[in-house]
């Protein structure tokens, strides 16, 4: 019988890239964002909701430059999700990360992760979150042939949406996603009350959504995938 940190019961695992197997708290949008616009006070969306209509050629491409700079300095695994995807490889369980980000971001994102790992970037899904289409076709670029058992993990209310849509398990990251959007120092430094004020508000919000599961961080998904694992076996689908 496997054991709460195995996670065996699944055909395959999507994940997010920013807020979820990198940069925690997904920074990297909005730190972009701010440095472009330091009077900005929400950069939580994107830039023509900042903007208010649809950004210029001159506009787009140096938020493109502050893209590219801001995930340079967030390109760091969060915590859990080396060993995690180690974990997985050994299993044989097919996994891809997701991002909406331009590529060359993405990429830079990526570079601590394993080679091995596959990677959907935006460029390559027709419509965007939360259309199905990215986590089909990651599926489909990773050869799983059936829906049942698939998860997707993210932060990322969108992806979430896309995932449900496509008709997967789907486990929100309350912490280290952008609901909480706090850098690890950050929200460390943060006075435990908060942190908890935090984490309940994302919590809601995830489990509002539609979210099967949420968890804080990847550190937590092994013994998520087993009760997720349970509720299959007991008949429960997504």
């Amino acid at each position: 019988m496997p054991s709460p940190a195995t996670p065996a019961a699944f055909s395959a695992l999507l994940f997010g890239l920013s807020g979820c197997l990198v940069d925690f708290g997904a920074r990297t949008a909005p730190v972009a964002l701010q440095r472009l616009y330091p009077h900005a006070t929400d950069v939580r969306g994107s830039l023509e909701q900042l903007l208010g209509r649809p950004p210029r050629p001159d506009e787009q491409l140096a938020f493109h430059h502050a893209l590219r700079e801001a995930a340079r300095e967030h390109a760091e695994c969060t915590p859990g999700a080396a060993t995690l995807l180690a974990q997985l490889r050994r299993q044989n369980i097919p996994c891809a990360w997701l991002d909406e980000l331009p590529s060359d971001v993405s990429a830079s994102l990526a570079s601590p992760l394993p080679d091995w790992l596959h990677g959907a970037p935006a460029q390559s899904n027709p419509r965007p979150w939360p259309a199905p289409d990215a986590c089909w076709q990651a599926l489909v670029d990773l050869q799983v042939d059936r829906l049942e058992g698939c998860v997707l993990v993210s932060g990322e209310p969108r992806l979430l949406q896309a995932g449900l849509h496509a008709g997967l398990w789907t486990v929100g990251l309350a912490a280290c996603g952008p609901l909480c959007g706090q850098a690890p120092a950050d929200w460390q430094a943060l006075a435990g009350d908060e942190r908890d004020r935090l984490r309940a508000q994302a919590t809601l919000a995830l489990y509002r959504l539609g979210a099967h599961s949420v968890i804080d961080q990847l550190t937590d998904l092994p013994a998520c995938l087993s009760d997720l694992g349970a509720r299959r076996q007991k008949g429960e689908k997504p």
